[in-house]
């Protein structure tokens, strides 16, 4: 008896959960009240939306992957106390010449314990370093690892039916995204590659100084505002804190009720924030994103784990920069080199054949089993029918793609 209330019930379960499938939104909402209202997604090939194929951009990698060396080796020559000079990067090669009487040997030592993949030779006192293959190889394939990981993670943020993200050759991905016509959003939101950074703007040398042939003091850049391309802001290259140390973003509005992103950091980027602000109160502190000034406050008083970055947002925009910041900066920029929207047509052709199809085999299969078992091949089709609904509500339970 317990064995045949599980089946009853199963059967029941599946036939009650297969069922919208067969049925309209409307008609179901009218006739139907006591269904699930649960379906199956169905893929880009059924559904239709949009195909995205992105490329990521690996020479900008690589070079900052470069600078990191760059500065790895300085810090463990002056930490060695070796002399050097000409240290530089051309042609995405190091070079440097030694000063002093430290052998070569040391010095090739002290740089391979970096990385022993790299490439290193020796002329004289001056030293040549690249990335050898299995460097580059080793950085792409984290970085795609990543860039995949933050590309489901802003997609996903975005409500988005059962994305397709995988990863194509060396360093492309496909976005398959079903039910989608118009990517404008998502583009946008795979554009960003979110790299927030705060610095430190010149003491004396205010946007209204500045214009496009203005040159940059050393150790200062000269940075485009993101609204405003005509005007710039002189700022400091050193990074006091990275968007690495945000641990949370969210849209809100300001003291004008305007639209505006409000942020938390970790406990060391609070930390570091809260020594920057103390100490240089009155002086303007810029918010970068992907190298251009969003906003440049003037410090009014230390400040230390909380924030909010302001401009000329909108709401969409607010929500948008919340969501990219939340998600994590991509490690490389990912330029759109195709992009495909498959029309609902081609969908419902689809569907209809394979109903077609379905139905002519599963009646040929029917009757073939009738004909051959008499009332054995009755209760069997039965459990065929049967079978279908409970795989189809199973299917719809899980929200699967179909």
């Amino acid at each position: 008896k317990i064995r045949l209330i599980l089946i009853v019930a199963s059967v029941i379960i599946g036939i009650i959960y297969a069922t919208p499938n067969f049925f309209n939104t409307s008609e179901q909402s009218q006739s139907f009240n006591f269904l699930p209202g649960k379906k199956i997604n169905l893929g880009l090939d059924l559904q239709g939306g949009s195909y995205l194929l992105l490329k990521a951009d690996m020479d900008v990698v690589f070079a900052e992957k470069l600078d990191s060396l760059l500065s790895d080796i300085r810090s463990s020559l002056r930490k060695s106390k070796i002399g050097y000079k000409k240290l530089s990067i051309q042609n995405d090669i190091i070079s440097f010449e030694k000063r002093g009487e430290t052998s070569n040997e040391k010095i090739k030592s002290i740089i391979f314990s970096l990385d022993k993949n790299l490439i290193l030779e020796n002329k004289l006192d001056s030293f040549f370093i690249k990335f050898s293959d299995i460097n580059k190889k080793n950085i792409t394939k984290t970085t795609m690892a990543q860039a995949i990981e933050i590309v489901r993670r802003r997609i996903d943020e975005t409500g988005t039916n059962e994305p397709s993200i995988q990863q194509q050759g060396i360093d492309r991905i496909i976005v398959q995204l079903p039910g989608l016509d118009d990517p404008s959003r998502i583009k946008k939101l795979l554009g960003k590659t979110a790299k927030l950074t705060f610095q430190l703007a010149h003491p004396t040398i205010s946007p209204d100084d500045l214009d496009i042939n203005s040159k940059a003091p050393p150790g200062y850049v000269k940075l485009q505002e993101d609204k405003n391309p005509d005007r710039f802001y002189m700022i400091n290259k050193r990074v006091m804190v990275s968007g690495e140390m945000l641990k949370d973003a969210s849209p809100t509005f300001d003291r004008n009720n305007s639209p505006s992103v409000s942020f938390q950091l970790s406990p060391l980027g609070g930390k570091k924030f809260g020594r920057v602000t103390g100490k240089h109160i009155g002086r303007a502190f810029a918010i970068v994103l992907d190298g251009k000034v969003v906003s440049a406050p003037v410090i009014q008083t230390q400040i230390f784990s909380t924030g909010q970055i302001t401009g000329a947002f909108s709401v969409q925009e607010t929500n948008d920069l919340a969501l990219v910041l939340r998600s994590g900066a991509l490690p490389a920029p990912l330029n759109i080199i195709e992009e495909r929207t498959v029309g609902p047509d081609l969908g419902q052709d689809s569907i209809n054949a394979g109903m077609i199809a379905l139905l002519i085999g599963f009646i040929l299969v029917i009757l073939y089993i009738f004909v051959k078992y008499k009332i054995f091949g009755v209760i069997t089709n039965i459990a065929l029918i049967l079978n279908l609904f409970i795989l189809v509500g199973v299917l719809t339970i899980f929200e699967a793609t179909l």
